[in-house]
Parts: C-alpha cells; structure tokens; sequence
C-alpha cells in the first residue's frame, strides 16, 4: 500500500467521523444544541410598554431586541401572552391561538419572531396545558351541561356521589381544589385558582387539541415549548382519599401520576419529533429516577429537567448553604452520564436573585449578582437567566397587601387572616419572598417609571431604579451588565463550560463554592464567596492557575496554593 493510498484512506476516516459525529442520532450534539443555548426568560408585561397603558408589550420588546442580543444570550423564554382575563397573569388562557390585547397582535408576535430569528435568538414558548381559564370555550360548554361533548375535558364530580375526596389548591384561599357548580351540581377540580380549571388529559379528545395548538406554534417557527405545571397532568380519575396533611408534601401525590409518561411519549411522537424544537417541563418530579424517566433520550420523551431543589431553599429565614451545594452536586451527579438538566436561582415564581442568594444591601449587591451569575453561567446545564438579573435587580419596597398583585399573595393572606395567623410575619415574609419582587418593571433608566413606560405601571417601580438600571451600567466595565456579558462570551467560547465534567472541591467550607470543570483536555477553577466575609482558601488546584477569565474585582490576591477571596468573590480560572 503506497503513501497515496493511506492518505485517501486517511481522508476517507475522517470524513466518515465528521459525519458520524454530526450525525442525527439521539446523542448527536447536532440534535443537542439546547444544550449549548443561554436561555433569557422575559415576563412580558414588566419587560417593556410601547404605548404607555403601564403593561409591557410584545412591540416593547422588539423595541429592546438589540439590548437582548448584546447580552450573549441565545434564547428567549417568554411567559404567557395567550388571551386571557388574567387571573394568574396569563396561566390562565381563554384562547391559546390568539395574543392577549394587553400584548398586542398576531402581527405583533411574528414581527417579533422574525426579529429575534434574524439576530439568531430562538424563541421558547411558555405552553399552559395543566389547566385552562374557565372563560376558555372549552370551559364554558363543559359546565354547561353534564352531556356537552366537552364535559370531558375536565374533571367534574356530581353532586349526588357526595362531597369529594379533599384536595389541595395552591392557590385557592381556602386551599379547596374543588369547587362546587350550581349549573350542573357538580364540582370541578382547579389546583390552582378556581378560575383555573384542571384539564383531563385521559381524554384522548383533550390530548389531541393540546397537540393541535402545539403545532399551530412550532409551524410558525418557535423554537422550544416549557411546559407549565406539566407534572401535575396526569390524575387518578376515582380521586381516593389521601391521608391528612397530605398537602404539606402534596409533590409527592400531585406529581408524575400514572400516564404522564405515555402523555409525553405521545406528545415527543406528534410534536417534539416533527419539529426543531427543544422541551423542559416545569417541575422534575418527586425524584431522580422521576427526572431521568422524563428526560432521558432514548425514552423519547422531553429535553431536560426544571427542579426546583435549589432555587426552593432560600426563605425569609435563609437558606442553608451546605444543603445548597449538596443539591446543585445530587443533580448534576445524577445525570452526570444521561439527561440533562437546567441551572437557574431565579424566574418569575421567585423573588429576586440577588436578595435571596446574595446580598442586596448597597456595599455588596453588585458584586453578590455578579457571583450568582458567574455560579449559573459556569455549571454543568441549559443556564436559564432571568430578566433583569443582569443588572442585580433586587426586591422591591411592598408594605401593605394592597401593594401586591399576585393572586397567590392576596389568596395567601385572606387564607392566613382566616386562621388566625401572626398577621405581622407574615406580611414580612410576603414582602421578602413573595412573587411580585421578581415581577417589578425593568428597570431601563433613571428617569420616571426607570423608562418602562410612559404611563402608571402596572406594578410599582422598584425605587432603587435610579441607581440600579440599564442607562447607568451600559458603558461602565466594572457594572454587572457588563460582567453577564463577559460571563456569556466567556460560556459561548468555552465549551467545556457547557459540556464539561463538573467536580465539588469544597462540600463542607462554610462560605467557599469551588469546583472545577474539565472537557478534552481543559480544566477549569470556579471558585466562589457566597459571605460578606474576607475568606482564605488553600487548594491544589490554585497552583496550576494558568490564566484567569473572570474576575468581580478588580484585583485578585493569591500565593501558591491560597487565595484570598474578598466578599462575595467570583473567579473562573483555565488550569494548566
């Protein structure tokens, strides 16, 4: 065999690799690029108002689709903006194939698509199909009669058979799942609000017209579906008792019922697998094999896990930092060699980052966002980061209950009051965990309503929005802004960052998070200062520090194998 042979056979392996390796089988990182996407999740009516009604729009975000793409992220998750009487702010759709008139137009939404697909953002689409408004056209003929061919697609006990078996409503003030209607003496079922009914995902009829409006969107484009409350779907239809105090664990009897797996086989078959698109359900169910039996690949089922474990821990008492890396360690083990996972400290059920992870008093809040982003910007997951934390928004000033807007609030604490509560903690750990924080208007500028609208907005601007805004960071190096953005590019250039293998080095350091990553021959040092304290870290893995890609401060001070990390203290180093 001559030199000329072996190098056309040569040529010849290589191009059979490069196609194998880009080929389109479950493991491809072709038909895995979710997992590389920075995913920014944006609630619509605090985003941006275009026509000063004080309710942001989706015109408002085409006005802000430069400042989205300057950030480095590549994917936008945008909650509700179906039509909708806004009970729970847009969980509540009365029609799922038109925009809500506080949003805009049909024609508002594809020029939107367009413009984020030109600056090459996808879009994920925020799909409520747990439960429906009970002004949907659906609802309205099921509780019109017990024979109206869409009786079934919710579940409803008669009257006759006896009070139901209890059930736990979130959102409900007398924590009632079950509310009774006069029209057809019958009860309905809504976990959520009584303006929320449950759909019945074992009818078949119900299934199909959920995946029917799932392909309605994914034809026009969108490029991921998240699930809403997806693991409370499934239900066992004869309702049997569940023993007292059930609802303080109610995951446990509410979530990954019998059927939801054949649901979401059934869903992958007729959407996810007829289009590009990537999935993640709300929720990951009560535990790890719940978890892998959603998002394992050759189940077929969805793309990743939204758990909820980590981001749960920070109360109006505080969180304990121990079990915090023990979590963020369980999950990222458990699917260290199948599944995938996403890495989030904030959304839109959630008060801020910043006031329940870090620290948002003024000395420290912009150092503790910029480590918070640094810790979600380099694990191991589909990082999902939340409007406004770019910045270190923090949480807001409420006092009274007039001041919220949350129906889980105002529910919360006519619940509360009726039975007696301590009325003045409560209020207080309203105010610090409540989900109107994380819901507060952009904070653009420090101009009046910080440039979000021209009008009264919906929900009071944050007052530190004179201090705390776009205009303020846009061309400071040092801002938060810009460290996301060095954060991101850092992400995107880094794959090991994305992919690589994730080690704790410090479970038991009482303010330390360090670990490090490593991916084909590179590894990387994260080290992270969750206290307000000056901290001295030794490790071996600091002598091998070859360069150092972030950095919150200015300075770094390290010898050999210690560094001293001053508050809140974020770096990410590349090892030799």
């Amino acid at each position: 065999m001559n030199y000329k042979t072996i190098f056309c056979l040569l040529i010849i392996a290589t191009m059979i690799s490069c196609n194998s390796n880009n080929s389109s089988g479950p493991d491809s990182q072709v038909d895995e690029w979710w997992k590389e996407e920075i995913v920014y999740q944006i609630y619509p009516r605090s985003f941006k108002d275009s026509n000063g009604d004080g309710v942001g729009d989706l015109k408002g975000i085409i006005e802000k689709l430069d400042y989205i793409q300057s950030l480095g992220v590549t994917a936008v998750w945008l909650n509700p903006i179906y039509s909708s009487p806004n009970d729970d702010n847009g969980y509540d759709v009365s029609d799922y194939r038109n925009i809500m008139k506080d949003f805009g137009t049909m024609k508002d939404f594809d020029l939107l698509l367009e413009g984020l697909h030109e600056r090459g953002l996808k879009l994920i689409m925020d799909i409520v199909v747990n439960h429906s408004s009970d002004e949907h056209k659906w609802f309205k003929q099921s509780r019109s009669s017990r024979t109206n061919p869409y009786r079934d697609y919710y579940h409803w006990w008669p009257a006759e058979k006896g009070k139901p078996n209890y059930r736990y409503s979130l959102f409900d003030e007398k924590g009632e799942a079950w509310k009774y209607d006069k029209k057809t003496d019958a009860y309905y079922l809504h976990y959520f609000s009584q303006k929320q009914p449950d759909l019945n995902w074992s009818n078949p009829k119900l299934r199909q017209e959920v995946y029917d409006i799932m392909k309605f969107w994914a034809q026009k484009g969108v490029d991921g579906f998240r699930l809403d409350a997806f693991q409370f779907a499934a239900k066992d239809t004869s309702f049997p008792p569940f023993p007292e105090g059930f609802e303080k664990n109610f995951i446990n009897y509410y979530a990954m019922q019998e059927g939801i797996h054949d649901y979401l086989k059934e869903m992958n078959k007729e959407v996810f697998s007829q289009y590009k698109v990537m999935s993640v359900a709300e929720g990951a169910g009560r535990n790890f094999e719940d978890a892998h039996n959603l998002v394992d690949a050759e189940r077929k089922e969805l793309n990743m896990a939204y758990a909820f474990d980590g981001v749960d821990l920070a109360k109006y008492e505080g969180y304990d930092f121990h079990r915090f890396k023990k979590i963020f360690t369980q999950w990222d083990s458990a699917f260290e060699k199948k599944g995938w996972i996403s890495i989030f400290l904030a959304n839109h059920d959630q008060a801020r980052m910043v006031s329940r992870f870090g620290n948002d008093k003024a000395m420290y809040r912009e150092v503790s966002a910029k480590m918070l982003n640094t810790f979600i910007l380099t694990m191991r997951g589909t990082p999902y980061c939340y409007y406004g934390d770019e910045l270190g928004m923090t949480n807001s000033t409420f006092k009274g209950i007039e001041d919220f807007r949350d129906i889980a609030a105002i529910n919360g604490y006519k619940k509360a009051k009726s039975k007696g509560e301590d009325m003045d903690y409560f209020m207080d750990k309203l105010r610090f965990e409540s989900r109107d924080n994380g819901r507060t208007p952009m904070q653009w500028n420090s101009n009046n309503q910080s440039g979000f609208s021209t009008g009264k907005p919906w929900l009071p601007v944050n007052t530190n929005h004179k201090v705390v805004n776009v205009d303020q960071q846009l061309n400071d190096p040092f801002s938060v802004l810009q460290h996301f953005k060095n954060l991101t590019a850092m992400r995107k250039n880094n794959p090991g960052l994305v992919h690589g293998k994730y080690k704790i080095l410090t479970p038991n350091h009482a303010e330390i998070y360090a670990y490090t990553r490593e991916h084909e021959g590179k590894k990387y040092l994260i080290l992270l200062n969750f206290s307000e304290s000056i901290v001295k870290i030794q490790l071996p893995e600091i002598k091998k520090i070859k360069q150092t890609l972030i950095n919150n401060y200015p300075i770094m001070d390290h010898q050999k194998d210690v560094m001293v990390l001053d508050a809140y203290q974020a770096t990410v180093h590349l090892l030799q």
